[in-house]
């Protein structure tokens, strides 16, 4: 590696990695440029190459070849430097004056080759201190005694000759200048590799922040496209209900006019049988033939028998409350949706990260001899479970709102707490039977647990860590279902659930069970449900997609969120189910 004599270097001509002028300088195809025996040795026991400055991978190691042109602007630079600095000849030439090659502190003169033989031969003179051959002479020797600086005074920190070191030096720690001076390089060259790596950990930095725009652009762009599906889905429940109230209008006014034709009808055939009773009075009331008069008059004489009109009207009032409700209800949701954007677009770009979250507590495990069955029916089958009741999942009541997307069904969440673990968030299956008491609310014949609260309104939701597992039940069940006995997984028995087995096998429990393709292994699985809709949906969280549906339910009883997480299987599923907050 080169080292550089000028008092000050052109950054362009300087190797990043040794911070010197260029010594056979190669360059990167990113377009870098490196000392050659630099570079070598930074790729040096690696298996990838890459650019030392912008971190730039190759797929294969550049066949590195000497860059001639900036080698020969190096070498200019170096002879530049050269013809700037003052020479130094021999004090002791006579006529042409030769270049001096060293300096003696002792003589304190300079000698060219030849004058300086005698210092190489005589075993006096052989004993002077030789030093490269300098101009300023007098910064090398004590001005006080005229001698050499051959010592330094480290209580003073100054060079100092032995007659120093008798006077006003006498109890000082003094060392031969050589020695401070080996101290002092390895000083500069612990100092010179600290500014390299704090050189270094900028431009890591630099990338860091590059990186991080980078990452934020393309959030940026997924949440654009989240943000647009948010707001299409809820333009499209607007047009939907606008559609619903303008039919139910024109329903109603047809059926008001089908009411008014019938009416109409009706009346209309009263007036012909009271017309027809009218002319029958009116011929009796001219007849001679008494006979047939007082025959007549006990059919004719009384009132006749016909509706009374008198509380009958065709209502002129349009009953749409609920919908203009509903479309009240979307604005709204709409208007919030839209604020929830503008505030996280008021964050700051760059922020310092998060401290880690420690894990939760390890779970207290119950036991169970059997597993639900993974037959088409999927009943449950027998064995002992602790099931034990957890804090409340939050509910909203809201109006339905028609398509759901993963980051809309979020926001009614309010950080559940389903426990098993002191916690209160995780639950797993263990190997050693629990003694616990009698409980009319736990599941005597299966690995179930509910949570605390139950919800007979409006929407809720929470989320759950699956990752890591091999079996587990998630969805949400009816309040009276047979706790001390089997039941099966379908809405029949009021049992919503998604079920994994065997590792990879997913299915919504319908009846009959629909089995699910999904593109990856959800790790945390989001459940949202809508009391009023009838409707219980299931999200993969990280990807943000929707992994299946339950339309068009009817619920009469309360719904509590519905776990299982699977037998222990020799330790193969005994990963704990983990209820998590919601971002």
């Amino acid at each position: 590696m080169a080292s550089s004599s000028g008092p000050s270097l052109n950054e362009e001509l300087q190797c990043s990695i040794c911070m010197e002028v260029f010594t056979d300088p190669v360059t990167t195809p990113c377009g870098h440029n490196f000392c050659r025996t630099c570079l070598i040795k930074c790729w040096t026991n690696t298996q990838t190459c890459f650019c030392p400055l912008c971190k730039e991978k190759y797929r294969r190691r550049p066949d590195l070849k000497i860059n001639t042109t900036l080698r020969e602007v190096v070498q200019h630079f170096k002879e530049k430097l050269n013809l700037g600095e003052s020479e130094v000849f021999c004090d002791f030439c006579d006529e042409r004056k030769q270049k001096a090659v060293k300096t003696c502190l002792m003589c304190q003169s300079s000698y060219c080759e030849t004058h300086l033989e005698p210092h190489h031969r005589v075993p006096r003179l052989k004993k002077h201190t030789l030093i490269n051959a300098v101009e300023n002479l007098e910064d090398y020797i004590c001005q006080k005694h005229e001698r050499p600086l051959e010592l330094f005074c480290r209580d003073d920190q100054t060079c100092v000759c032995l007659s120093c070191t008798e006077g006003e030096h006498r109890t000082h720690n003094t060392v031969p200048i050589e020695e401070e001076s080996r101290e002092k390089k390895n000083q500069l060259v612990h100092t010179q590799t600290d500014i390299h790596q704090m050189i270094q950990d900028r431009i890591k930095k630099i990338q860091e922040i590059q990186h991080s725009v980078e990452l934020r652009k393309k959030n940026t762009e997924e949440e654009k496209s989240s943000s647009v599906e948010i707001f299409t889905d809820l333009i499209h429940s607007i047009e939907r209900c606008q559609s619903d109230l303008l039919k139910m209008m024109e329903e109603q006014q047809k059926a008001a006019e089908k009411q008014a034709e019938d009416l109409i009808k009706e009346l209309h055939q009263e007036i012909t049988e009271l017309k027809r009773r009218n002319t029958e009075l009116e011929r009796l009331s001219h007849t001679e033939d008494h006979l047939h008069l007082i025959q007549m008059s006990s059919s004719l004489y009384s009132r006749p028998h016909t509706k009374n009109w008198t509380e009958i009207r065709i209502d002129s009032d349009v009953n749409v409350n609920s919908l203009k409700r509903a479309l009240t209800e979307l604005k709204k949701t709409l208007d919030e949706t839209l604020n929830e954007k503008l505030s996280q677009t008021a964050d700051q770009p760059f922020r310092e990260e998060d401290p880690a979250v420690s894990g939760a507590a390890p779970a207290k495990h119950g036991t169970s001899s059997s597993e639900q069955s993974d037959s088409e029916g999927m009943s449950v089958g027998d064995g002992d479970t602790d099931e034990r009741e957890a804090p409340h999942v939050a509910q909203v009541h809201a109006t339905p709102p028609g398509p759901h997307g993963l980051k809309f069904v979020q926001k009614f969440a309010a950080h559940p707490h389903l426990i098993l673990s002191d916690d209160g968030k995780q639950v797993s299956h263990g190997d050693v039977k629990q003694d616990v008491p009698e409980n009319p609310k736990r599941f005597n014949f299966s690995v179930n647990i509910l949570a605390k609260q139950g919800f007979s309104s409006g929407r809720f939701y929470y989320e759950v860590k699956v990752k890591g597992k091999t079996k587990w039940t998630l969805g949400v069940i009816r309040e009276s279902i047979n706790r001390e006995g089997g039941f099966t997984l379908s809405p029949v028995d009021g049992v919503l659930t998604v079920i994994l087995r065997n590792e990879n096998q997913y299915k919504a429990c319908e009846s009959p069970s629909v089995s699910l393709s999904l593109r990856v292994k959800p790790e945390k699985v989001g459940v949202f449900v809508d009391y009023e809709e009838g409707l219980v949906s299931f999200y993969d969280v990280k990807s943000r997609s929707h992994i299946y549906s339950f339309t068009g339910q009817t619920f009469t009883e309360k719904l509590y969120p519905f776990f299982s997480p699977g037998r222990n299987d020799e330790s193969k599923n005994s990963n704990p189910l983990i209820i998590t907050p919601v971002r």
